[in-house]
């Protein structure tokens, strides 16, 4: 998938930009950035299937929702695993932008998806947005998108590589003159190395902990490499032989190790992803 604006005209007037992760989906709105940031998760009534919540409110009800109500994520390892849902998520967020935003006409829509999906899943998307209210819907690779969002010059005939961990999936991509030469996706992303570090809090300190709490260890104290100063924090959990409560301190160096198996899989990709660029570039 190319770009589908002409250089120098990258993001059109009257428009709208969704990210639809595994993890998150954001909306952009022109003039007004980020105007949307929610999980990507969807509670659903299991007799009528009528929808209970969506984004975060939904999100709060992982694992704890009542009886005949299931929360789930319809987007899983990047790509849409319920399209049902998915339509239905989707559909939601972008009517609450729709309505609560004055366009003097109807906005055209884009949405950035993994470059790998399929023809199916891009008509349950398109079908998705048009049912929302948009005049027309474009799809753009997300490794495309994150080149042209961090400034890279797409449109030259140099080559530029793009690694894009995702929630679900790590996409690498080369890219030149506005489409993308080689790229490579692994089913590997932060979710992986979250649940690496429930599992190594487990075996190492018989502490059961949750992937939130794994995803705020990630984030605050973790790392790929050595990175300067050395940094601890406390984790809370439940004791897997007591029962009880229990509080730990855990080091970086701990959660570099324990992360280390799927960011050993990120690199070997990117290995893999150069090997089949062209050398012209």
């Amino acid at each position: 998938m190319r770009w589908p604006f002409k250089p120098g005209s990258l993001f059109p007037a009257n428009a709208i930009a969704v990210d639809l992760g595994t993890a998150n989906t954001l909306i952009y709105v022109k003039g007004e950035g980020i105007v949307l940031n929610e999980p990507s998760v969807v509670a659903i009534d299991r007799a009528t299937g009528k929808i209970k919540g969506v984004g975060l409110e939904a999100k709060r009800m992982l694992g704890r929702t009542p009886e005949g109500v299931i929360a789930v994520r319809p987007m899983k390892d990047g790509v849409i695993a319920d399209f049902d849902v998915t339509e239905k998520m989707l559909r939601y967020f972008l009517t609450l932008i729709i309505d609560n935003h004055v366009f003097k006409v109807k906005p055209r829509v884009i949405v950035c998806v993994p470059s790998g999906i399929t023809e199916v899943e891009k008509r349950a998307v398109r079908d998705s947005a048009l049912g929302a209210g948009a005049k027309e819907v474009f799809m753009v690779a997300e490794p495309m998108a994150a080149a042209i969002g961090v400034g890279l010059p797409v449109d030259t005939p140099t080559g530029n590589m793009v690694i894009d961990i995702g929630g679900g999936t790590t996409e690498i991509a080369v890219i030149a003159l506005s489409g993308i030469v080689s790229d490579t996706s692994i089913r590997t992303g932060g979710d992986e190395l979250d649940i690496s570090i429930v599992q190594f809090m487990r075996k190492n300190y018989n502490l059961l902990i949750g992937e939130p709490t794994a995803e705020q260890i990630k984030i605050q104290i973790g790392s790929a490499y050595p990175a300067g100063e050395e940094r601890e924090m406390e984790v809370k959990g439940r004791d897997l032989v007591s029962g009880i409560p229990k509080t730990v301190r855990v080091h970086s160096s701990e959660i570099r190790e324990a992360v280390q198996e799927p960011i050993q899989q990120i690199v070997d990709a990117v290995r893999r992803a150069l090997e089949i660029t062209p050398p012209e570039l």
